[in-house]
């Protein structure tokens, strides 16, 4: 690797990783802004102009405060539990291809940190791990309500993950390829696979809430029952690091979602741009779409009610798994007869 690419890979990364802390802790802000809204409050105001500045309150606030660690805990997991969540959920970006190839300083610059030709594996294996930061939190902290609130996570996102890899298995069959740059050129234009495949990306959708412990399904930390769930005993950083990973992994599976169904960078009539201008379209174009399904996963919280533990494992293992099983055959029969396999 050349001097000037692996300058261009480092700063990809470092804005990267501002990009997504930032969208995180400004998320913060806007679901407490939405939830004011739907329950006729006024809610942040006072740090700032319309209480533009409250991430940064509460950024410092988190800083500020006592780091305590319970006696009986296993310091070294206790420490390395929110850092395993936090490093999961800001890894996935590398990924995304944000937008297509932008020209600058005589060079081209691809608008992707890592181009993986099994990027969608490595996305399901980095969410994989994701749930160790969650687990040991949970069971370093030696308390009762954090050790089931882990429990509850753990059972949660390995049971979703299956129905959520069976459709995205149903769109790597549309696509031919486990790449995320692949799947999104075979969606150029306006050929998006949402309109093949509504039933899959319902699936996946609901999948995703589950993934990142959103309401209706964030049973692990059921303040009603497991207090705070699996992060009780946190403080300062620590918890902020649990919270923060919560909120970047709601950005990444809206990224994964508008790649996998909705084109990605991909919009209607891009192919009267060119160049820097197209570049920066499409960028635009798909946060547009990520921030759409931060608003509905938001919405979303604000408006359903939580289930109960039993209810969540009956729409996994009954409901949206049976589903996904059937709609991935229905889809391979479909392209068998579409490229003529039972003809020949």
């Amino acid at each position: 690797m050349d001097t000037a690419l692996l300058i261009e890979k480092l700063v990809l990364v470092v804005l990267l990783f501002l990009v997504s802390l930032g969208i995180a802790a400004y998320s913060t802000y806007f679901e407490r802004k939405l939830a004011a809204w739907i329950q006729d409050r006024v809610g942040p105001d006072r740090a700032g102009p319309f209480g533009i500045l409250q991430p940064i309150a509460d950024g410092v606030k988190m800083f500020m405060k006592e780091d305590f660690t319970p006696k009986n805990a296993d310091r070294w997991l206790f420490i390395l539990g929110p850092g395993i969540a936090m490093f999961t959920a800001l890894i996935t970006s590398s990924i995304v291809p944000w937008g297509t190839d932008l020209y600058l300083f005589g060079r081209t610059i691809v608008l992707q940190v890592a181009d993986f030709n099994i990027g969608i594996l490595f996305v399901f294996g980095t969410i994989s791990i994701g749930v160790y930061g969650i687990m040991i939190g949970g069971w370093a902290s030696n308390n009762k309500y954090s050790l089931y609130g882990a429990i509850r996570a753990s059972s949660q996102m390995i049971s979703y993950e299956l129905a959520m890899g069976i459709s995205a298995i149903t769109i790597i069959m549309m696509s031919g390829s486990l790449g995320l740059t692949d799947i999104v050129k075979s969606q150029h234009g306006m050929n998006w696979n949402i309109f093949y495949q509504p039933v899959c990306f319902l699936v996946f959708f609901i999948c995703a809430l589950a993934e990142t412990n959103r309401a209706p399904f964030d049973l692990p930390e059921c303040e009603s029952e497991l207090i705070g769930g699996y992060h009780t005993e946190y403080s300062s950083m620590k918890l902020g690091l649990f919270l923060f990973a919560e909120y970047v992994s709601m950005f990444v599976s809206s990224a994964i979602i508008s790649i996998l169904f909705f084109g990605g960078y991909n919009f209607p009539g891009m192919d009267h741009f060119s160049g820097n201008t197209l570049a920066l379209l499409s960028v635009l174009v798909f946060f547009a779409k990520i921030f759409f399904f931060i608003f509905v996963i938001m919405w979303i919280r604000w408006t359903i009610p939580r289930f109960r533990f039993d209810q969540l494992m009956h729409l996994g293992w009954k409901v949206l798994i049976p589903i996904a099983i059937i709609n991935l055959m229905l889809t391979g029969i479909v392209i068998a007869f579409h490229e003529g396999w039972f003809l020949n």
